[in-house]
């Protein structure tokens, strides 16, 4: 069976990123993909990325988990909140 694999554009659509995110991503090792063809555009597997998305939401769940949200923060910046 043939199975469609993404280029850098869609898999940034469907993360909801820039095409240099999913670039860096790629280059860092942390999204696998592979070249094809003879100008060796990168294409990723659609497995391959849904196990990227849910090492990302297990990575983020237990970050949440260390780092409980204070009630004086309201926003999901991640930033401290600042003494007034």
């Amino acid at each position: 069976m043939t199975r469609k694999l993404l280029t850098l554009k869609e898999t940034a659509e469907i993360l909801s990123a820039s095409h240099a995110q999913v670039y860096a991503l790629v280059r860092s090792g942390d999204l696998p993909a592979m070249k094809m063809g003879g100008r060796g555009q990168w294409r990723i597997d659609p497995d391959r990325l849904s196990e990227y998305i849910e090492r990302s939401h297990q990575l983020t769940d237990a970050w949440v988990r260390q780092h409980p949200m204070s009630r004086a923060t309201s926003d999901d910046t991640g930033a401290e909140p600042q003494p007034h």
